[in-house]
């Protein structure tokens, strides 16, 4: 019995295992394309507005969702949803809007890199609103890591923390209340997406809010915009469209095999990505009127290096205890 016990126990593990891995992979896949999205989107700010922009790629991205689920079979899913399910579909999609559209808008105030340093508050509501919303636990070794991650995020930050109220200062300032706006609703996103991969796939839930997207965005869609584009314009479109598909289909798999307290920080590296691709691109010289780098001093670098170790906690001491406590398990039994 002790034995059957114990295999039992280690198949449990080994599924967890593998789910755990796939699951990271996943969620990388998606930081690192949400790492170089700013720089595009910054981009598209010359020649479309972020509506427009955004009914785009939900254009495109439905066209490769909906051809994607046909082929699975896995339109069916849709026959068998209760109003309940249909209504959080509904509100998932509206925060969804709101979220591409006001990054986008932020833009206008915001250099890529501080873009995406500014909406780091959402790993902190996705994992804390986890929590209050979903029952997930925190322990206190991952509690530690959250406070670590927070004061690392502040160092990073600590060059923008200037309250005087100069003219760029106050573009400044209305470009990060619109990304709290954006990560707020990206959050309330993540989270109603959470609770519905019970009753429908990740993946239909983006194909529904790409659908929702495309009908409520058009009347507010500026088309002509969209058919004046030249060829260097639609490539930078098509990648911001490509990068939709892969980033939030990655991230929607991902929530089905992690918890959002191990989700929400790995999101925290996404702005180190962002100021090194940022970097990159300024030292090429590609787009010097629209692409600046910003430069980092000690205290910002050592913010980074907490950022990681941070996450690197988050994402290792929940597996560290498991294993821990599997040990002891196998301990007991053998008495």
């Amino acid at each position: 019995m002790a034995v059957f016990i114990f295999t039992q126990g280690r198949v449990v593990k080994s599924m967890a295992t593998s789910h755990y891995r796939l699951g990271l992979t996943l969620i990388s896949v998606a930081v690192l394309s949400w790492g170089t999205l700013p720089i595009a989107l910054k981009l598209t700010t010359g020649f479309i507005d972020s509506i427009s922009l955004t009914w785009l790629r939900f254009a495109m991205a439905f066209v490769v969702s909906v051809a994607l689920q046909a082929y699975l079979g896995q339109l069916k899913q849709f026959k068998g949803l209760a109003g309940n399910a249909w209504l959080k579909l509904s509100f998932a999609a509206v925060f969804s809007i709101l979220n591409y559209i006001t990054f986008t808008h932020s833009l206008l105030y915001l250099h890529p890199g501080q873009a995406q340093l500014n909406f780091q508050t959402a790993p902190f509501f996705l994992a804390f609103g986890g929590v209050l919303f979903l029952k997930e636990k925190l322990n206190s070794a991952q509690m530690t890591c959250f406070a670590t991650l927070a004061l690392g995020m502040l160092l990073f930050f600590h060059p923008y923390l200037d309250l005087t109220m100069a003219n760029s200062q106050q573009k400044l300032w209305l470009g990060i209340l619109i990304i709290q706006f954006s990560a707020l609703s990206w959050t309330s996103y993540a989270l109603i997406q959470k609770s519905l991969v019970s009753q429908i796939s990740p993946n239909n839930i983006l194909l529904f809010i790409y659908f929702f997207g495309l009908l409520v965005m058009l009347p507010l869609t500026n088309l002509n915009q969209i058919i004046q584009m030249n060829t260097e314009q639609w490539a930078i479109a098509i990648y911001c469209s490509v990068n939709t598909v892969i980033s939030y289909g990655c991230f929607a798999q991902s929530m089905k095999y992690l918890p959002t307290s191990q989700v929400g920080p790995m999101i925290a590296l996404t702005p180190v990505l962002s100021f090194i691709a940022t970097s990159a691109v300024a030292a090429l010289g590609w787009w010097p009127d629209i692409i600046q780098a910003d430069q980092l001093d000690l205290l910002s670098m050592l913010g980074i290096a907490l950022v990681v170790l941070s996450v690197c906690g988050i994402q290792w001491l929940p597996a560290y205890f498991a294993k821990r406590k599997l040990a002891k398990e196998k301990a007991a039994l053998s008495l």
